[in-house]
């Protein structure tokens, strides 16, 4: 089966380099600019309910239905988003949380493992359903914890995430339970 991932478009946040999350930020005019639609179009596609993924989805594939699955939100930073790492030099939280490779807690936000187990179980439903493709439209963070689960040939967590407006293009296996890349994909004109 295709399964298409797609990372939203720019955001505000994002273009000043701010930790985002779960902060629900539309797309920046830049953003939408940059976007053009899609060559082909799923009859639907599977969205975070964050309005740049939502937005994201909507400008890619104006005729697909749209399904908001809650658990392919973003990360939740908890107090540093909104921040820019060079805001956060200096405090104890954030500096623990990047001496401890990004893997902890963030204070009044989630873990890496967390995150990464709620959004591979919401994609695991979806797969277990659909038979003829996949498109999902959600974040970097999406992107990483399932690839870092499922992706073939194996890669660093951190080597998954693509720029906003890209994504992969991958072949889920069920018999292997794997997706292998078939190519890295981009929207944007």
């Amino acid at each position: 089966m295709k399964v298409w991932l797609i990372r939203h478009g720019m955001t505000r946040l994002g273009e000043e380099k701010r930790y985002q999350g779960a902060l629900d930020e539309g797309l920046s005019a830049q953003g939408r600019a940059a976007l053009k639609r899609a060559a082909f179009t799923p009859s639907r596609v599977y969205v975070s309910p964050l309005l740049r993924a939502r937005e994201t989805a909507g400008l890619l594939f104006p005729a697909s239905e749209q399904i908001v699955v809650p658990d392919l939100r973003e990360m939740d930073f908890g107090v540093f988003e909104g921040r820019g790492w060079w805001e956060m030099e200096q405090d104890e939280d954030y500096c623990a949380w990047v001496d401890g490779g990004c893997t902890g807690r963030c204070p009044g936000g989630e873990n890496r493992a967390s995150f990464s187990a709620r959004v591979c179980a919401a994609v695991e439903k979806l797969l277990r359903k659909n038979e003829d493709g996949l498109a999902i439209v959600a974040h970097g963070g999406t992107q990483m914890a399932l690839l870092d689960r499922w992706g073939v040939p194996a890669r660093e967590y951190w080597q998954w995430q693509r720029p906003c407006g890209c994504g992969w293009l991958l072949e889920y296996n069920r018999e292997r339970d794997r997706m292998t890349v078939l190519e890295e994909v981009d929207f944007l004109k």
